[in-house]
């Protein structure tokens, strides 16, 4: 007879865990650090051909084909035989549509089919919590003018109105790219506290570490800052922040976004060929109900972690039992970017390691 895992735990562990549960239906968990949940992956507005005589199957194709990019990266997108094997009939997965301005149509598909769909065939899925990307952006407009792209622009006089449209103009660019991608992607504040630690010499020569230390009020894992001289032959000028490595890059915006949602696809996005396997997790900090439902939430909302349980409680740590797409190097990288810290590897550990089961050992620090 099969026994829930919670009901072999010794009765004191089994109240403390009932009465964490409880006392979490009654606190509201915070969310996870870094991260930003995309509500609008399988929505796309495409133009419609309006010399055709039923324009919405080619916009529809048009529409999961953005889809696509968005939740399973470059390869299905680029490969129309890959695409039209894997998706002969897109109005299958059509679920609402309306007409849009311009002579567009907007469309929304079924997200679980479609995700189905390429796991069954071995294609990665991108699941809807993704990592804040936090963009720096020093611009030398020529003649003297340079300054660095914020989330908004300040008042400026009339004369300055040019610089106020080319700064939108620039901004928004980069953003169109985030947005098809399904990138999220913010500019800087600028405000007193940002002027205060980053300037624009501090990003045109290179001193990185000033930038990404600033980044850190902004809760952003991924960190990206941009040196663009306009109107000049010089190639544009990237670095590129995330889990504790850099890279540097030269090119036109739109390219430097999509180098970063294609890194973070690959790094995240799980293959539906990914082996699912056994891990011991231990997560200690665990010290208060808040920290409790915080962690809880953490791993549900993995797209790495396809189930869990509470095996063992001991003092403010909790092992998990579980299993993960990919096994414990792939949940090791989805906890880094939670928030959560990565200990030695169960050295001095205070519960007994399955040898069935990879084993880690995190931190949870609000």
């Amino acid at each position: 007879m099969l026994t829930h895992p919670l009901l072999r735990l010794p009765a004191a562990t089994r109240r403390l865990v009932a009465c964490l549960a409880l006392l979490l239906i009654m606190v509201a968990p915070p969310g996870v650090v870094g991260a930003v949940e995309m509500t609008s992956l399988y929505t796309a507005e495409v133009p419609l051909d309006p010399d055709a005589v039923d324009p919405r199957p080619a916009a529809y194709r048009s529409a999961l084909a953005e889809v696509l990019l968005r939740v399973s990266g470059s390869g299905v997108f680029s490969d129309p035989e890959l695409f039209d094997l894997l998706f002969p009939n897109p109005a299958s997965y059509v679920v609402q549509f309306r007409p849009g301005e311009d002579d567009t149509l907007w469309v929304r598909f079924d997200g679980n089919a479609v995700e189905d769909v390429l796991r069954r065939n071995g294609q990665p899925v991108w699941g809807s919590e993704r990592p804040l990307t936090l963009i720096w952006l020093a611009v030398d407009w020529g003649q003297g003018q340079r300054e660095v792209i914020g989330a908004d622009d300040p008042e400026r006089r009339d004369d300055e109105a040019r610089t106020i449209d080319r700064n939108r103009l620039l901004r928004q660019r980069v953003l169109d790219v985030a947005e098809r991608r399904g990138l999220p992607l913010a500019f800087p504040l600028l405000d007193s506290e940002d002027l205060a630690r980053v300037t624009f010499p501090d990003i045109w020569g290179g001193f990185d570490e000033l930038v990404v230390d600033a980044s850190r009020r902004y809760e952003a894992n991924s960190v990206l800052i941009g040196r663009i001289r306009a109107d000049s032959g010089q190639r544009n000028r990237w670095t590129y922040h995330f889990a504790g490595e850099q890279r540097a890059w030269t090119g036109e915006p739109e390219l430097i976004v999509n180098l970063v949602a294609d890194m973070l696809a690959a790094e995240f996005a799980i293959g539906g060929d990914a082996t699912l396997r056994s891990v011991e997790l231990s997560v200690a900090g665990i010290n208060t109900v808040d920290a409790y439902g915080s962690v809880q939430r953490i791993l549900s909302d993995l797209n790495v972690v396809e189930s869990f349980v509470i095996a063992l409680v001991e003092g403010d740590r909790i092992l998990y039992r579980v299993e993960a797409h990919g096994g414990a190097e792939r949940l090791a990288r989805a906890l880094r970017l939670s928030g959560l810290i990565e200990q030695d590897r169960f050295q001095d550990a205070p519960f007994p390691a399955d040898s069935r089961a990879a084993a880690l050992e995190f931190f949870y620090s609000p």
